[in-house]
């Protein structure tokens, strides 16, 4: 059952839809006991047959909203939409902003302006992993960007939290819904195809590492304007992601050599020699923005990430040779009075 504009769920005041997906209906809606406004995720029916789902989903809702973090949209709590609707819904931080999908889909996005987005998704990542907190569905629809240039990394964790059963078929792969279909008795396929880290595509267990591989992706998909993993299904996208790498031909000239290094980190295969922590990205990503001028990315020297060596002064590069040559004349003068 979905929401009605002008209905009333608690204290909010639902607006509108404002999209939906593979994890339900999104409605804007407003908070009038705190006056601000909220989105409010309504999940498919399906999901309340199941009790202990319902519970699942809620003990991972309380760990979710715990992250407060500025690039982190947040989750306020659980709603029931109405009396007897077996429904359940989520009320998050309500982000006016447009997604980091759009803004690929216009083209790359210029190298002044990515690294500062990168930078804030790096961010959120760290913190997040840093409590524990897997994302397992990051991809630029799940990205929003403020006006402001203000990042927030939206579903957070959820795709822990639900377990559906609909399986892959041939969608949008971009925006296609969560993947929760039963691949092995190892594990479950969790996440988006175009993103997924090839451990994940193989229904293994993943953890953080995961998420460094969607953020290569996501990176790569900023620079160049284009999918890093595209194919005519998600088989086939699955396929591609299990055996090629993404084309860093297309990487746009000038692009720094410590962030071609970064993507590359990322997006190794095998996730024991994978980046190991977002705290590097962000550090690194830190570091070329330091080093911009402007809309100058940085220097050659600069960009290569190897420090130039100091310069010592005459007077230091001076002073070894002048101990060796006193200690010869002191040899000699010892030789001559032996």
């Amino acid at each position: 059952m979905s929401l009605k504009s002008g209905s009333r769920l608690g204290v909010y005041d639902v607006i509108g839809p404002i999209g939906a997906g593979g994890m339900g209906e999104v409605y804007k809606a407003h908070d009038g006991k705190l006056d601000r406004d909220v989105a409010i995720k309504v999940l498919p029916p399906s999901f309340a047959e199941d009790a202990d789902r319902v519970a699942r989903f809620e003990r991972e809702a309380k760990t979710l909203a715990a992250l407060n973090h500025p690039n982190i949209a947040q989750i306020y709590g659980l709603e029931s939409p109405s009396e007897g609707s077996g429904q359940t819904a989520l009320v998050m931080e309500f982000v006016d902003g447009e997604d980091l999908s759009a803004l690929i889909a216009r083209g790359p996005i210029p190298l002044d302006e990515a690294l500062p987005l990168a930078r804030q998704i790096a961010d959120a990542l760290e913190v997040a992993h840093e409590q524990g907190i897997i994302h397992r569905d990051l991809k630029p629809a799940n990205i929003k960007v403020r006006a402001d240039g203000t990042v927030k990394v939206l579903d957070f964790g959820l795709a822990k939290a639900m377990t559906q059963d609909s399986g892959p078929g041939t969608q949008d792969l971009a925006n296609s819904p969560t993947l929760t279909a039963r691949a092995t008795q190892m594990g479950m396929v969790i996440g988006t195809a175009a993103y997924m880290a090839p451990e994940q595509a193989k229904g293994r267990a993943v953890d953080k590492r995961a998420d460094i591989w969607a953020y290569g992706v996501v990176l790569y998909e900023m620079l160049t304007g284009k999918r890093g993993y595209e194919a005519e299904d998600i088989s086939d996208t699955l396929a591609a992601v299990l055996m090629r790498e993404v084309d860093y031909t297309e990487l746009p000239d000038g692009t720094p050599p410590r962030l071609n290094a970064l993507l590359h980190d990322c997006l190794v295969r095998d996730p024991k020699q994978r980046l190991r922590d977002m705290g590097e990205a962000r550090r690194v990503l830190d570091q070329l923005i330091a080093g911009n001028s402007g809309s100058t990315i940085m220097s050659a020297a600069d960009s290569s990430g190897i420090m130039p060596t100091p310069v010592a002064p005459a007077s230091r590069r001076l002073l070894p040779w002048a101990v060796a040559g006193i200690a010869v004349v002191a040899a000699a003068v010892m030789g001559w009075m032996s």
